[in-house]
């Protein structure tokens, strides 16, 4: 297995939660952090004009993602991590922030098939450009 990947979708989340930038863009980073993940670049937020955020922080290891519609009262959190981390302390710092009333969890193992290489870098371990 390369990675797990976590799908959440929140219900009866505070409008104001939803459509706050700054807190989600601290949310993503907290995230990350809680993890042991490593943030290639800082978060990238959208807003959008009639109400909600897309954000993203991309990792050495994947990304974190969250999609906000605060007219439903909801948002889209994705967590895919490949090695060792665990995306569900990941996944906590939102539920802390955003605070649904209700959550749906899905979970995935990504990479289960793939044949074993040999010596293969751990994709914990890679280094990237930037270093």
């Amino acid at each position: 297995m390369l990675g797990r990947h976590v799908l959440a979708d929140f219900f009866g989340v505070a409008g104001a939660r939803l459509d706050d930038a700054e807190q989600l863009a601290a949310c993503l980073e907290a995230a990350a952090r809680r993890c042991g993940l490593t943030a290639v670049a800082p978060p990238l937020l959208h807003r959008f004009a009639g109400g909600g955020v897309t954000g993203v922080i991309l990792l050495a290891e994947s990304h974190i993602s969250v999609h906000t519609f605060p007219e439903y009262g909801y948002a889209a959190v994705d967590i895919f991590s490949c090695g060792d981390s665990d995306p569900q302390q990941a996944l906590n710092v939102f539920r802390v922030a955003l605070a649904p009333q209700r959550e749906q969890v899905m979970t995935a193992s990504r990479g289960v098939t793939l044949p074993p290489v040999g010596n293969h870098e751990s994709t914990k371990g890679r280094k990237h450009e930037s270093e």
